[in-house]
C-alpha cells in the first residue's frame, strides 16, 4: 500500500501549539541510524586446481556466513566451476552431490578416449552436471559470471561472460592432454589457468566494496599421511580392483611418504603444471593485487580426489575465516 501524508487540512490539524513541539513533530525521521552498516559487496576470483577447487566451496560459504554478499565472480578451471554452479545458485545441491561421491564414483564419470587431443572426451562429467544443476545463459544469471580459457590458435587470454553456462564451464576445465580441446565458435579453447590461474583481471571493473581472490597453489606444507582406502576398493570385484590400479598408476595420490615410488604419467603431468600455475599467479597477483588472498597450499589433494570433497571443503571454510580474522580492511562499509 502506498501512504502519504495525507491531505493538507488533515496536516493542519496535525499542528501542536507548543513551537518547539511543531518543532520535533516536523523534523524527519531518519531511515536508520547512524553507525548502520549494508552488507559489503564482494567481487571474486576463484583459482583453479581441480578438485583442490572444492575448497572454493567452503571460502564461498565462510564469506556468506559472515555477512559479504558476492556480486561478481571470475574462475578459471574448477573454479569457473564452483563460480559458474553459485552464480546459479546451486551451490548446495552441487556440495551436497559431491560431497557423497565415492572413488569409484569419480571414476564412472570419465569418458576415455585416446583422440581428439584428450584422455578424457569431458562429455559425461558435463552431462551429469547438467543433469544435477540444469543449465542458463551466463547473461541471465543473477550474478556477473566469467569464465577464462585460452585459445590455443590465436594464443589468447578469453573471457567467457555470454552464452550456454557449461558450454564456458567445460571450455575452461579442459586441462590440456587430459580434457579435449572444446570447441565454441570455431575456437579451440582449453584450461584457462594456463595464462590465468587466478583471474582477478576480469573483475577489476565491477562495483564491489572489495575484491577477494582465493588460490589453491599456494606454498607446500608438510604432508599428511594418506587417507585410508575407502571400502568399495577392498570388496571390489576383480575387474574393478585392476581398473583402481591401473588409474593409480596414472593418477597422482595424496602424500604416502613413498620417495621411492614411480610417479605416473599425469602425476608429472599435475606436478609441472602446480609448479607453472604458482609461479604465474604470483606474478598475475602481485600485477592486480586483490583486496584479500585467500591461499591454500598446493599440495593438499591432487586434483583428481573428489572423493575428499568433505573434507577439502572445510579446509577452505576454515582458510577464509582465518583470512578474514586477521584482514584489518574487514571491516563492514557504513552505509
Amino acid at each position: 500500500m502506498l501512504r502519504d501524508g495525507g491531505s493538507a487540512a488533515n496536516r493542519a490539524r496535525c499542528i501542536h501549539p507548543d513551537p518547539a513541539q511543531n518543532a520535533r513533530m516536523n523534523t524527519p525521521l531518519p531511515l536508520a541510524t547512524a553507525d548502520t552498516r549494508r552488507q559489503p559487496t564482494v567481487a571474486l576470483a576463484l583459482g583453479s586446481g581441480g578438485a583442490k577447487g572444492l575448497a572454493h566451496i567452503g571460502v564461498i560459504e565462510e564469506l556468506e556466513a559472515q555477512g559479504y554478499r558476492i556480486t561478481a565472480i571470475a574462475g578459471s578451471s574448477m573454479g569457473a566451476l564452483i563460480g559458474g554452479i553459485h552464480a546459479m545458485g546451486k551451490l548446495d545441491v552441487y556440495r551436497d552431490w559431491v560431497s557423497a561421491l565415492a572413488k569409484f564414483d569419480v571414476l564412472r564419470m570419465v569418458d576415455w578416449t585416446f583422440s581428439g587431443g584428450g584422455l578424457i572426451k569431458g562429455e559425461k562429467i558435463i552431462g551429469t552436471l547438467r543433469g544435477l544443476i540444469g543449465d542458463a545463459l551466463i547473461e541471465e544469471l543473477p550474478l556477473a559470471f566469467t569464465a577464462v580459457a585460452v585459445d590455443l590458435d590465436r594464443e589468447r587470454e578469453v573471457w567467457l561472460s555470454r552464452g550456454p553456462l557449461f558450454d564456458a564451464i567445460r571450455a575452461s576445465i579442459a586441462i590440456p592432454t587430459v580434457f579435449r580441446p572444446h570447441h565454441i565458435d570455431g575456437r579451440r579453447l582449453v584450461d584457462g589457468a594456463l595464462l590465468n590461474p587466478v583471474p582477478v583481471t576480469p573483475l577489476i571493473r565491477e562495483p564491489a566494496d572489495y575484491l577477494i581472490a582465493v588460490s589453491v597453489d599456494g606454498a607446500a606444507t608438510e604432508p599428511s599421511p594418506p587417507p585410508p582406502a575407502g571400502e568399495e576398493t577392498a570388496d571390489a570385484p576383480g575387474y574393478r580392483q585392476r581398473i583402481g590400479a591401473f588409474i593409480g598408476r596414472l593418477m597422482p595420490h595424496g602424500g604416502n611418504g613413498d620417495a621411492t615410488r614411480e610417479p605416473g604419467a599425469l602425476e608429472l603431468l599435475t606436478q609441472a603444471m602446480d609448479l607453472m600455475q604458482a609461479n604465474l599467479a604470483r606474478l598475475r597477483l602481485a600485477a592486480y593485487e586483490p583486496d584479500l588472498l585467500i591461499q591454500l597450499p598446493r599440495n593438499m589433494a591432487s586434483p583428481y580426489e573428489f572423493y575428499r570433497a568433505r573434507e577439502l571443503i572445510e579446509l577452505g571454510r576454515l582458510a577464509a575465516r582465518e583470512a578474514l580474522a586477521h584482514w584489518p580492511r574487514g571491516a563492514t562499509p557504513l552505509t
